[in-house]
């Protein structure tokens, strides 16, 4: 029977906000999740009204041309990064995941958000004690199972932070890697239009079968995409929120993001990261439609990048002295 635990959402603030009083420095607060509905898969267990993320004034300026818009400022008193974990059966893996996550970002203000994603074990009920140590932990239940890509993006729009972090819940990843990814996303962004640094695994740690799927999906689809991403499937990257929510949503984009961020304009770098043998459990998400189902997705794909449109938006002309002219009105403005 499927273990629902109400969502939980408990974030660490950064800051204290306004009219908060704290004697650490960080404060704690109480923030419900969201049911989004639609075509996102709902969330168990949201309550009161729901506290926004960052808003309009945290993501200054438009597209012009084929530039995205400027990566949003952080938001006062709110996690600068989130990290988001799509779990399914997971009860043994997660606990221990979670503490080495806390113990890689410490001093990194930060908010962690599982995605239970309709799990029949005790993952929900594992990261529910784990919140009652780590208060910047949250978790989301999803009532049934509704896929990786599903989970990925619940957490995404649940969370507060302008930069996200994913990874796997089965342990493989090392959260270890992640303060190098972020500093790499960081700095590199400075000059390029940096939008995500994705992981590549090195001495990957999985079965034959699994392996050669992979290389096999990875070849077909780098070919077909000329993304220069050799390994989508590894599930440790940081991007962008903001660009990560304009792009068009369907089952298993998970595996497309670096092609559908740089299909937006985005630059994606890669780095190559740790990756270790399974400690609890097994695979959850199946490896044969690593190459057959995802035709239909690689077609789809490559239709999203022919028919994008990134028009060059030039500088307004307008006559100066023309009365009634927008121009006009300025000049006047300025006298």
């Amino acid at each position: 029977m499927n273990d629902l635990v109400p969502s939980i959402r408990r974030v660490r603030a950064c800051q204290p906000p306004l009219g908060l009083v704290t004697g650490e420095g960080m404060a704690s607060i109480t923030v419900p999740t969201l049911d989004t509905g639609g075509a996102i898969p709902p969330v168990l267990g949201a309550v009161a009204a729901a506290a926004p993320g960052p808003g309009p004034a945290d993501f200054p300026g438009r597209a012009v041309g084929d530039r995205l818009p400027p990566r949003p400022r952080r938001a006062p008193g709110l996690p600068d990064l989130s990290v988001v974990i799509p779990a399914r059966d997971e009860a043994g893996a997660i606990g221990p995941l979670l503490a080495e996550i806390a113990l890689a970002l410490a001093g990194i203000c930060h908010e962690i958000i599982v995605v239970n994603d309709g799990s029949t074990d005790a993952t929900a009920r594992v990261v529910a004690e784990a919140a009652r140590e780590h208060h910047q932990l949250a978790l989301l239940t999803h009532a049934r199972s509704h896929g990786q890509s599903a989970a990925i993006r619940s957490g995404v729009d649940a969370a507060l932070g302008r930069i996200i972090v994913t990874l796997d819940a089965d342990g493989q990843n090392d959260p270890a890697d992640i303060p190098r990814l972020l500093a790499l996303y960081r700095t590199a962004g400075q000059g390029r239009d940096v939008r995500m640094v994705a992981g590549q695994r090195r001495r990957r740690h999985d079965s034959l079968v699994k392996r050669l799927s992979s290389r096999l999906a990875n070849r077909v689809r780098g070919a077909l995409l000329g993304d220069g991403v050799t390994d989508t499937g590894c599930g440790l990257k940081v991007f962008d929120r903001a660009t990560y929510q304009r792009l068009p949503y369907f089952d298993h984009m998970h595996r497309f993001l670096p092609a559908l961020i740089q299909r937006e304009g985005g630059v994606v770098l890669t780095h190559p990261v740790n990756h270790r043998p399974r400690s609890a459990g097994h695979s959850k998400y199946g490896t044969w439609n690593r190459l057959w189902v995802g035709i239909v997705d690689l077609a789809g794909v490559m239709w999203l990048g022919a028919r994008m449109s990134r028009p060059e938006v030039l500088p307004e002309i307008l006559p100066e002295m023309v009365p009634g002219t927008r121009a006009d009105a300025r000049r006047e403005a300025r006298s």
